[in-house]
């Protein structure tokens, strides 16, 4: 690894931390008017086991995803497994494992290794909650496994809604797609335009530079699987509505991002304006990149982050008169 390559990550991490930091819970307690005391208090997982992808390709942002906010929460102890095709380590992903105070690496993939996660093994031991992404098996063994642990969220193929109004260079949207396109062949990539020429402009800048990328063969069937340039009336519409589309990442290359950012409800990350790439935004700009995708951004989390790995305790004193009138309304319930 060379100065660069470390330095670069290095940045990542401090802009990561910077905006995780922000998230973590805090616990609070007030007292009443009679004396009793109730509150809230967040103590931090013991061990976290912690997926990172690399059976298809290198992922050290997604070590630094999952492993900052667990540092930021107190996690005691932080597991990796991440599969080393052919035997061979990736030294940008080991050297993100130590920028991120990972504190053990197991070299093992696929459910197998959300598997030993769960239920420990001789040389692997059994953690608390599972968090990071994974090919469609490991997605299913998480979902196997939750309750006997926890998990962070059940995460499906990759996906980028682009809306851009054609005031944007066709390359830079094409580029945007393919961002999302190059993960795996079931990623999806939507644009909408109004802009019918645009659209064409996008869909010749694609034809263009799809052979000088390094996972062409995998953007092209991602493209002609699940892809779409979509012409409409007006892109405010339905792209917006509850029941409309719920990508993992959303992208606005449209005047007026304050309306867009109102209009938007449900999401895993929203970029916006034509400087906000997709590429920059979901390595280092510091939110998260572990999403919620097909459709469940309805209900996991709010936009742009990770749930930290915390635990939380309601606690309780309840003072006597406190007692006594609770208790009167206890009774008077009957459950």
């Amino acid at each position: 690894m060379n100065g660069g390559e470390r330095e670069a990550l290095e940045q990542a991490a401090v802009r990561i931390r910077k905006y995780h930091e922000r998230q973590a819970a805090k616990s609070w307690q007030f007292t009443e008017a009679d004396g009793t005391t109730l509150g809230q208090r967040v103590t931090p997982l013991e061990r976290v086991g912690m997926y990172v992808p690399g059976g298809l390709a290198a992922y050290p942002s997604s070590v630094l995803m999952n492993a900052i906010p667990a540092r930021i929460a107190g996690v005691r102890e932080l597991i990796m497994c991440v599969p080393t095709p052919d035997g061979k380590s990736n030294p940008l992903v080991l050297a993100a494992a130590a920028i991120a105070e990972v504190d053990r690496v197991f070299t093992i993939g696929g459910a197998q290794a959300i598997a030993a996660l769960a239920y420990g093994t001789q040389t692997i031991p059994q953690v608390d909650k599972i968090v990071g992404p994974g090919n469609a098996w490991v997605v299913a063994a998480k979902r196997r496994v939750y309750g006997t642990v926890g998990i962070d969220m059940i995460s499906g193929p990759t996906e980028i809604l682009v809306i851009c109004d054609g005031s944007t260079e066709p390359d830079w949207i094409a580029m945007d797609l393919f961002s999302q396109a190059e993960h795996h062949e079931t990623s999806q990539a939507i644009l909408v335009s109004p802009d019918k020429a645009f659209l064409e402009r996008v869909d010749e800048s694609i034809g263009r530079l799809l052979a000088g990328m390094p996972r062409a063969e995998i953007i092209e069937k991602s493209l002609a699987r699940r892809g779409a340039l979509i012409k409409v009336k007006t892109s405010t519409r339905r792209v917006t509505s509850p029941t409309g589309l719920l990508p993992s990442t959303w992208s606005s290359h449209s005047p007026n991002q304050k309306k867009w950012l109102k209009k938007i409800r449900h999401a895993g990350a929203i970029f916006l304006g034509r400087y906000s790439s997709e590429a920059l935004g979901d390595y280092c700009a510091g939110p998260n990149h572990v999403l919620p995708t097909s459709r469940t951004a309805r209900f996991f989390l709010a936009v742009g982050g990770v749930r930290l790995p915390e635990a939380l305790e309601h606690h309780r004193h309840i003072a006597q008169r406190g007692a006594e009138k609770t208790g009167q309304a206890r009774h008077d319930t009957r459950e």
